[in-house]
């Protein structure tokens, strides 16, 4: 992994921990939820507080993350909120961890000027034994607070000014006084500036889970479905109208097409449907060589031309129904059918804007391999796995073709794959209680 490493492609964008302030405010918070420490003076930490130096230091790369299913983290800044989140076990973890720090932005700024805040994302599972079990997750809480216990102290001192103002002996009750200015010492003026999390619960309806395999639920849709990766997970029966594997190409294209949740790439003869598709088809021309063995440095799109012509007889069914639609786009040719059982199916499709874009987006790319650009963008986890089993080739092209090609322009490479951004998914707020009548 040291070219994606050494290029920002892995661990990339975490944020520094290297003053000895930080690093001990740092250890209180883990030892306060694990009961370690760390002897490291300086290492890095994603957006869960998470650091792979410490995961390597304490032979624990979940060590904030024990079952995999209640996300421990530490915040030390609210700059956290723009690093990745490591390993993740649900897709919705980092949005959601996001979403909190932006929700509470204020509060948590204050906060970590003085202390780290240690928490945890809670729901009602605390197991993963069984598929049924992840079917409980509806909602997540977040716990959070100081390791000096500020949130706290700063409620419990709300409760004594409310009973020293409320209270007609209030004036008169010097422990009452004794506890409120004891605590206001330790809080500040809870009334200038309130120090509470306004919002900390999130809805979790949609979501792609690392357990068994790898699994896509989809439950705030027409037509809800759960969709296994891995075809040979013996799964049981699950709460949900319909289960499905990554085998079901057909069933899987019809719950995109009934539930309106994705659009296909090709809709014109564009310059940029062109760009696309011959894309598309040079990361696949790519692959096909490198596993011949061939060398891809500084290849050009010239080079690929050849290549493609070296391999043709190898080179995959996908890539033969891409050229078939960039015949369409570039040269006038017939429209080519392409149905779900076309190995090209899942490569030429997109989610529709919505708030299961970036799911279905992680859906496809995953069921479309071949496309390392889109696999690296839109599924890390699954990205870095394929990576691990490339030749060392296919492993220069593609560290070499994202650097260039990606880093320095993400949003125009993401608006041209991805088209309308403007609605992006993420997890709503709960909306405030009203009782059982609305």
């Amino acid at each position: 992994m040291h070219r994606l490493i050494a290029r920002g492609l892995m661990f990339g964008n975490l944020v520094a921990v290297d003053s000895p302030v930080l690093v001990a405010r740092y250890n209180r918070a883990l030892a306060a939820l694990t009961g370690r420490t760390t002897a490291l003076d300086r290492f890095h930490i994603d957006i869960s507080g998470f650091s792979p130096e410490i995961g390597e230091e304490l032979g624990d790369p979940r060590y904030l993350n024990p079952r995999g299913v209640n996300r421990q983290f530490i915040l030390l800044t609210t700059d956290q909120a723009r690093a990745p989140l490591l390993d993740a076990t649900f897709s919705i973890s980092r949005q959601i961890l996001r979403q909190f720090i932006t929700d509470n932005q204020a509060t948590l700024f204050t906060l970590t000027a003085q202390d780290a805040v240690a928490g945890e994302l809670l729901n009602s599972v605390y197991t993963a034994e069984a598929a049924a079990q992840l079917f409980d997750i509806r909602r997540i809480r977040i716990t959070a607070d100081t390791t000096a216990g500020t949130i706290a102290n700063a409620q419990a001192l709300g409760a004594l000014i409310d009973a020293f103002t409320t209270r007609p002996d209030g004036w008169y009750d010097d422990v009452l006084i004794a506890q409120m200015i004891d605590l206001a010492q330790k809080t500040g003026d809870v009334s200038r500036h309130p120090l509470r999390l306004t919002q900390n619960e999130y809805v979790a309806s949609d979501f792609w889970t690392a357990h068994f395999g790898g699994l896509y639920v989809f439950r705030d849709v027409t037509h809800p479905a759960a969709i296994a990766v891995d075809p040979d997970q013996a799964l049981g029966d699950l709460p949900i109208l319909s289960q499905l594997d990554f085998n079901d190409r057909a069933a899987i294209a019809q719950f995109l097409s009934e539930n309106d949740l994705a659009v296909p790439v090709a809709q014109d003869r564009s310059a940029r449907t062109i760009a696309i598709l011959r894309y598309k088809m040079d990361q696949i021309t790519a692959h096909t060589a490198a596993m011949a063995g061939e060398a891809l440095n500084a290849v050009t799109s010239r080079d690929m031309h050849a290549l493609a012509r070296r391999h043709a007889q190898a080179l995959p069914a996908a890539w033969h129904g891409l050229a078939a639609l960039l015949r369409w786009a570039a040269d006038g040719g017939p429209w080519p059918r392409i149905t779900s059982d076309d190995p090209a199916y899942f490569y030429v499709m997109r989610a529709r804007p919505g708030p299961q874009a970036d799911l279905v987006n992680m859906m496809l790319a995953e069921l479309s391999p071949l496309d390392a650009r889109q696999l690296f963008i839109c599924h890390k986890r699954a990205f870095y796995a394929a990576y691990a089993g490339w030749p060392d080739p296919m492993r220069d092209y593609v560290a070499n073709m994202l650097e260039r090609d990606y880093l320095g322009n993400k949003a125009q490479v993401r608006d041209q794959l991805f088209g309308d951004t403007s609605r992006r998914s993420g997890p709503p707020p709960l909306p405030a209680r009203r009782g059982p009548w609305g």
